[in-house]
């Protein structure tokens, strides 16, 4: 991706166009993360049950995700988000009949089918024009556009709290988000970077003769490009599993009621979104891999409080998984999108690794809570952690790799 030198005040419009989509994003997710326990007990579905159903919102999201690169090249961030939203509008439209009004689990899951696709299409797009603002502005800012994401799921998880608890129907509330998912589609997006003539030239020229969106495709092979996705699959899967089950955990686990564990979901958004407000000034200061290695030990704790503790304990155990886990999916992205002819390539290549723990994560949860029970399930988590730390040196900032090469080379 190259553009054209631009005015700051050009450039911010396109900083706060990219926020607003991550924030329509994380409020058309959390909107139905929120009614999750609900539409469990509407459709007296049992935890595995549960996570078949929302393997189908991480399917669509696969199935989009190895495309996204060449539609963003074909029709550009700003077309592309706006396609993708309004599918998420669908998603959501389908997702409420088929929980209240039919009251089908099969309809659910159609419904979180086109949800995930569009979210799976809208998630590379806007990470792809996130990681080129970034750029432009020349420092840290992609933390902050996460964090929109999740101040996004904490604002619409504290209105799910209350619909649960005013008894406000599943359809109601998703057809309510599914209406601002629709009018964001047609607005939002609009003030984007601009393509530069050469893009906007190639992408014609390629559309008059049939010739498919040359998005390179060598980026599987590439060792530090897998890696950086096994960082993204490691952050998605402790994410993710957060998202889709802590509500539930606490509700079951500890036997409070079902707002209280919506609420425990709000405080672990809550504090992912603190920790990625505060964690760019971090990551400029001490760089990606000293900054992760911390966050991911705060996160295996609260992991582990969330699990063994008592109901206090656990509620501050959220709070510090929240925290912890805030910088690896951003700073994933950033990596993957350090050079900018490959960003294309190497995000689509690291989301589709990183939702392959959106697929596994809810049946595999699922499948240990019918067994040991959701809150012991959880126990996951932590053994996951521990693979990134592995897999860390790969999202190293290129300064940071240049200078090892330089300090590893013979002198004399």
């Amino acid at each position: 991706m190259t553009h054209p030198p631009l005015a700051m005040p050009r450039l911010l419009a396109a900083r706060n166009a990219v926020y607003v989509v991550f924030t329509a994003s994380g409020i058309s997710f959390a909107s139905w993360a929120s009614r999750i326990p609900d539409a469990k007990a509407r459709l007296d579905l049992s935890a595995g049950q549960l996570g078949v159903v929302l393997l189908f919102a991480s399917a669509g999201s696969i199935l989009g995700l190895p495309v996204a690169g060449r539609i963003v090249h074909r029709l550009g961030a700003a077309r592309t988000c706006s396609i993708a939203l309004s599918f998420v509008a669908v998603g959501l439209a389908i997702t409420g009949l088929g929980t209240d009004l039919i009251g089908k689990s099969w309809l659910v899951s159609a419904g979180l089918f086109v949800l995930g696709l569009g979210m799976g299409v809208c998630d590379v797009a806007m990470n792809l024009e996130g990681a080129e603002v970034e750029r432009l502005l020349g420092h840290s800012i992609m933390p902050r556009f996460h964090a929109a994401f999740s101040g996004g799921t904490v604002v619409a998880a504290l209105v799910g709290a209350g619909m649960a608890a005013l008894a406000v129907p599943v359809w109601l509330h998703l057809w309510l988000a599914a209406a601002g998912m629709l009018a964001c589609a047609l607005i939002a997006p609009r003030p984007f970077l601009p393509r530069s003539l050469e893009d906007e030239a190639t992408a014609r020229e390629e559309a008059a003769h049939g010739i498919p969106a040359q998005v390179p495709r060598s980026a599987w092979t590439e060792p530090r490009t897998l890696l950086m996705g096994l960082v993204i699959l490691v952050a998605a899967f402790t994410e993710g599993t957060a998202n889709d089950w802590v509500s539930v955990a606490f509700v079951e686990g500890y036997g409070l009621p079902t707002w209280a564990g919506v609420l425990a979901f709000a405080t672990f958004l809550g504090f992912m979104t603190i920790g990625r407000v505060l964690g760019t000034g971090l990551l400029d200061r001490y760089g990606r891999v000293p900054v992760l290695r911390i966050m991911l030990a705060v996160a295996l704790v609260g992991s582990v409080l969330v699990v063994f503790g008592t109901p206090i304990l656990a509620y501050a155990g959220a709070a510090l998984w929240g925290l912890g886990v805030s910088l690896g999916f951003p700073v994933g992205m950033s990596a993957a999108a350090d050079d900018p002819e490959r960003a294309h390539a190497r995000v689509s290549v690291v989301a589709t690794i990183g939702y392959v723990a959106f697929i596994a994560g809810p049946p595999l949860i699922g499948f240990l809570g019918d067994h040991y029970g959701v809150l012991r399930a959880l126990l996951a988590v932590g053994t996951l952690i521990l693979v990134a730390y592995v897999a860390l040196p790969a999202v190293r900032e290129p300064q940071a790799q240049s200078d090892r090469r330089v300090e590893r080379t013979p002198r004399g």
